[in-house]
């Protein structure tokens, strides 16, 4: 098979650290959001992975050379006229089943099943209490008959998540083009439920799967949940060696983090070399190479080399700033 990673968005729910960086190298529990979906592919047979890029994307496809040996194409969306449109630019290397995410959340599934499927194709969905803030699945017989965004009325609890297996991956390219040239957006974007609605509409057979955790990467309060599942979920790292310093489990704590005269946790996250000296940190994620200092922080984020002094605050520091509290 082979994988879509749409990755071009401007992430503007994730600012300040998206002026510095792509959404998807945001990190959370230890590890990049990218890095945990790559790393969630393993054992899928794989021929190419197709990254959608757009801002910033040099940072992508750096990140991914340096750190896999799958094969890997970059293809640039110069314009963000939505999801169909960038799938679309990658359809002419579409030749295969296609796996699809959005590389905004953290699923947790066996993936593996997919290779199973004898159907046109697998949504994954979650069920929701107020499925008015999703897009929804309506299943008729087994199959999904309808593809409502954000229904006013309940028409199903069914939230679909973001991640897609089309097998029929003729009639999605063929999908995909017509949406666009039949001119179907939604607030003036061409979306990828439209080209699945096609689909439906032309007999496609499209099943949807739960799946066990569906956790968001998209803000920064967002963020330090995930962080939370994640670290109590299999992600936790204790450091080998702290300096008169109390640990509070979960924590994920990098090998070349500096930690002294502090409280850590629980559920922080402590990039490479970050340095923290008396202080209380709880609930935060704190980026490689920060200094934090004589404070105390919860629910926070700190970006990449951002230095950060003083008294008890919630923050959402980006990379390279500093902020000191006299």
């Amino acid at each position: 098979m082979k994988v879509v990673l749409p990755l071009a968005g401007l992430g503007t729910r994730l600012r300040p650290h998206t002026y510095s960086k792509p959404k998807p190298l945001v990190s959370v529990a230890g590890k990049t959001v990218l890095g945990h979906v790559l790393d969630s592919l393993s054992g899928l047979p794989i021929d190419e992975v197709i990254f959608i890029t757009g801002y910033l994307g040099d940072q992508i496809e750096e990140y991914v050379r340096s750190r896999y040996t799958f094969r890997a194409r970059f293809v640039e969306q110069t314009e963000l006229r939505g999801q169909a449109h960038a799938i679309n630019l990658a359809s002419d290397y579409i030749d295969q089943p296609v796996l699809i995410i959005f590389v905004d959340t953290i699923v947790k599934a066996d993936l593996t099943r997919l290779l199973d499927v004898t159907s046109d194709g697998v949504l994954y969905v979650k069920e929701v209490e107020d499925p008015r803030r999703f897009g929804v699945a309506v299943l008729e017989n087994g199959r999904i008959a309808r593809l409502v965004e954000k229904p006013k009325t309940p028409v199903s609890n069914l939230a679909v998540i973001g991640v897609y297996y089309l097998r029929n991956w003729q009639l999605l390219r063929d999908a995909l083009r017509d949406v666009i040239a039949q001119g179907i957006q939604t607030g003036g974007e061409y979306y990828l439920a439209d080209a699945l609605q096609l689909m439906i509409d032309r007999n496609a057979r499209l099943e949807a799967w739960t799946v066990e955790a569906w956790e968001d990467c998209g803000t920064v309060q967002a963020l330090v949940q995930t962080n939370r599942y994640l670290l109590s979920h299999g992600h936790d790292r204790l450091p080998s060696s702290t300096e008169n310093s109390i640990i509070i489990p979960p924590v994920y704590v990098a090998p070349t983090a500096r930690i002294v005269n502090s409280v850590i946790g629980p559920n922080v996250s402590v990039a490479d070399g970050v340095t923290i000296s008396d202080s209380i940190i709880r609930d935060s994620i704190l980026s490689d190479g920060a200094s934090i200092s004589g404070t105390a922080l919860t629910e926070s984020v700190v970006g990449s080399n951002a230095v950060v002094k003083g008294s008890f605050r919630r923050l959402n520091v980006g990379d390279a700033s500093e902020i000191e509290f006299s």
